[in-house]
């Protein structure tokens, strides 16, 4: 039962070049970032990453993509990583972009068995009837494009039908963890991360705190121990901050609320 390894090198050693990986975060927050650095450290490549957002240039998963060692990601957000859009418009990256509430729903589904499931988003729109670009040819030209998916009525209402994802690995970043793979997410650190979880089918959770089984609080925990394969402790794993903004001269201070975080135990809940 006890799911803990030594370190991100050794969590992330089966993971060979071509695997498909479900990746926690949004943005830069909530990133297992230890792990995509072991993994970039390790030399896989061929990779097929599904994540709201594939990182920033030289930060997060735009650390493999820098390295060229993504072929194809799923997503819902490009954001601000202009190696992401060179790479696309030049023809070395698939990619498939999805409405951001499916790519949820297709990794909850994934993870819960559930093959397929109709929607509305997306009804009426390239996302349905096919033609969104997925590969370019590097000259301006359309290499590979999506290919039309079932609408249909329910109600009086069309919705399309959009698959489930089951990946190879999930990669997860949790402020608490146990030895049985029980995970706590902080905060918005939550977003993806139980998703993506659920999704993989070796899942690696790496924890900026490792507690023992029986500290957490059961009903406090996000993620089952049921669903992780492997924990790896990172107590000083660096965080970054996309995009830091600063409150103009004068104006009050926004207190950050919260305070410090306590271990979620069942003690005095």
């Amino acid at each position: 039962m006890d799911k803990v390894v030594g370190s991100a090198a050794e969590a992330v050693a089966d993971i060979g070049s071509g695997s498909s990986l479900a990746v926690g975060g949004f943005g830069l927050c909530g990133i297992p970032t230890a792990l995509i650095e072991a993994l970039l450290d390790a030399g896989v490549s061929d990779l097929e990453t599904v994540s709201n957002n594939c990182g920033v240039d030289q930060w997060g998963l735009g650390m493999l993509l820098s390295a060229k060692r993504i072929r194809r990601t799923t997503g819902s957000y490009v954001g601000e990583n202009k190696e992401f859009e060179r790479q696309f418009l030049g023809g070395e990256l698939e990619v498939e972009l999805t409405p951001q509430g499916t790519l949820a729903e297709r990794l909850r589904a994934g993870g819960a068995g559930i093959p397929a499931f109709f929607t509305p988003a997306g009804v009426g729109t390239q996302v349905a009837e096919g033609g969104l670009p997925l590969r370019y040819d590097g000259s301006g030209g359309v290499a590979v494009a999506s290919e039309p998916k079932e609408v249909r009525e329910f109600d009086g209402q069309r919705y399309v039908l959009e698959r489930g994802i089951r990946t190879d690995f999930a990669l997860v970043h949790a402020r608490y963890g146990d030895r049985h793979g029980n995970l706590v997410y902080a905060r918005s650190a939550q977003n993806f991360n139980p998703l993506c979880a659920a999704a993989g089918r070796i899942t690696i959770a790496e924890v900026e705190e490792l507690v023992e089984p029986g500290v957490l609080d059961p009903g406090q925990v996000h993620t089952s121990g049921i669903f992780v394969q492997r924990v790896v402790h990172v107590p000083d794993v660096e965080k970054r901050v996309e995009k830091r903004t600063v409150r103009a001269p004068g104006a009050p201070a926004v207190p950050a609320g919260g305070g410090d975080e306590t271990v979620p135990t069942g003690r005095g809940l």
